[in-house]
């Protein structure tokens, strides 16, 4: 590891980094926001424009589209021309084309904006994990990424108060929700000028120069934060820590480098884990409104139970950040999966109005905290050369599952009922319980460089 790094990494946790996880945690919140609305405005787009069911299942498929190409193009550009660049360029399209979408005049256009805001999203929420993850201390990384996925949560929890309060309060209600998602992103943008590039990102361009006053003004920031004088730097011996600098790969040799033999497997767990927890997360959420309505709710009582529902996230992700640094990432992703196979098997069996909205708020409990375990472990998983392109592809194999999730339920929800869809749910979840502790490779308490170097081949 070089020296700059041993000097970014042994900075302590103050002031400056919580300002990055403040802002990142904002983009999160939004993206989350955007994405959970789209199950409070199913309702009302299938009344005001007639929809049958499948047009309605591409409306819940719609952000995921957009998701799933906006994170193969923010991992690929954030791996050329950086972090930050992309992180503005993402808020912008999502900001223009959620307002697109609140203000378009039939089904068609509301399809395609939607698609489009999800691109900004994708993008959003695949650049912001990696480039917090360059410069966080070893030791405090998965407590960090995982608090800042849960930025989502709140997300979550805003866009059920505005489905409840607002969406069915106004004949437009839908419009006004979408509006309220997208002005806001405005100050985050200006907020989000001030940030620095990745240093670690500098470093693996050669932009040496850049790269140190990057880590000297944060180390001054720390300093003056905790009124101290900065621990010494670390005397680094281990040579498989090294990084060199490259310049930036083509999209074929990226794709390359994520395969090389010492890196395939790490690279498939990653994308499977991302699938199951995607799949289980998007099919659930998308569609839980309408479930507990078919199960005898009213729309106004399905939307206040999702409340519930989503405030349980909240404690689902930070208790997973904790556990992150304390029980390593692939175990803390494995212990959620299995609660959330439990509580999935268990609403499968639930009959009751009270049992059915306890387990969808643990269910709901566990997805998130496995989202909060994933979400640090991902970036962990590839070098600073193709970490935001590893993400990107991540991110996107996943939203495979997202996108086939409220389809799939919506069909087959119609002929295997409440308790088929969710015992479905369970073996999926099963499944990744198996994946990630028998293949996926520990990460705790390493530097960046370290856990690449020992399940990666450095040279593409």
């Amino acid at each position: 590891m070089s020296l700059l790094l041993q000097r970014l990494d042994r900075l302590p946790l103050s002031a400056p980094h919580y300002f990055l996880l403040f802002i990142g945690g904002l983009g999160y919140t939004f993206d989350g926001m955007d994405i959970a609305i789209i199950a409070f405005l199913m309702p009302a787009v299938h009344s005001v424009w007639g929809l049958s069911s499948a047009e309605l299942g591409l409306v819940g498929s719609a952000t995921p589209i957009g998701v799933l190409f906006g994170a193969l193009m923010a991992g690929y550009l954030g791996d050329r021309i950086g972090r930050k660049a992309v992180m503005c360029w993402a808020l912008a399209i999502y900001c223009v084309m959620t307002l697109f979408a609140a203000l378009a005049p039939n089904y068609p256009s509301f399809l395609i904006a939607r698609i489009l805001a999800g691109v900004g999203v994708g993008a959003e929420s695949v650049i912001i994990a990696p480039y917090l993850s360059e410069f966080i201390p070893p030791k405090k990384r998965g407590w960090f990424i995982g608090a800042l996925a849960g930025f989502f949560s709140f997300g979550f929890v805003g866009a059920a108060l505005i489905g409840r309060f607002i969406v069915p309060s106004f004949e437009d209600g839908w419009r006004w929700a979408q509006v309220m998602t997208a002005l806001p992103i405005v100050m985050l943008l200006w907020w989000r000028r001030s940030l620095p590039e990745s240093p670690r990102f500098l470093l693996n361009r050669g932009r040496v120069k850049e790269a140190t006053q990057v880590i000297e003004n944060l180390e001054k920031k720390v300093e003056r934060a905790l009124g101290r004088p900065l621990p010494a730097v670390p005397i680094q011996t281990e040579a498989t820590e090294v990084e060199t600098s490259t310049p930036p790969l083509g999209f074929f040799e990226s794709i390359g480098m994520m395969f090389t033999a010492s890196m395939r497997k790490q690279t498939v767990v990653i994308w499977l884990i991302w699938f199951v927890v995607t799949f289980c997360y998007y099919g659930f959420f998308a569609w839980i409104p309408s479930l507990l309505i078919a199960k005898g709710f009213t729309i106004t009582k399905s939307f206040e139970f999702s409340i519930i529902i989503y405030l349980a996230q909240i404690p689902g992700y930070f208790s997973a950040a904790v556990l992150s640094d304390r029980l390593d990432r692939k175990h803390t992703i494995a212990l959620y999966l299995i609660g959330g196979a439990i509580s999935a098997w268990f609403l499968s069996q639930s009959g009751s109005h009270v049992s059915i909205v306890t387990s969808a708020a643990v269910l709901s409990f566990f997805l998130n905290g496995a989202y909060a375990g994933l979400y640090a472990y991902t970036p962990e998983s590839f070098p600073t050369a193709i970490r935001a392109t590893g993400c990107g592809f991540a991110s996107a194999f996943g939203r495979i599952g997202s996108i086939l999730a409220p389809s799939i339920i919506g069909v087959f929800s119609a002929s295997l009922g409440f308790a088929g869809v969710f015992t479905m749910t369970t073996s999926i979840l099963v499944a990744g319980v198996i994946i990630v502790v028998a293949f996926g490779a520990a990460t705790k308490g390493k530097s960046l460089e370290k856990i690449t170097s020992s399940v990666t081949e450095i040279t593409p």
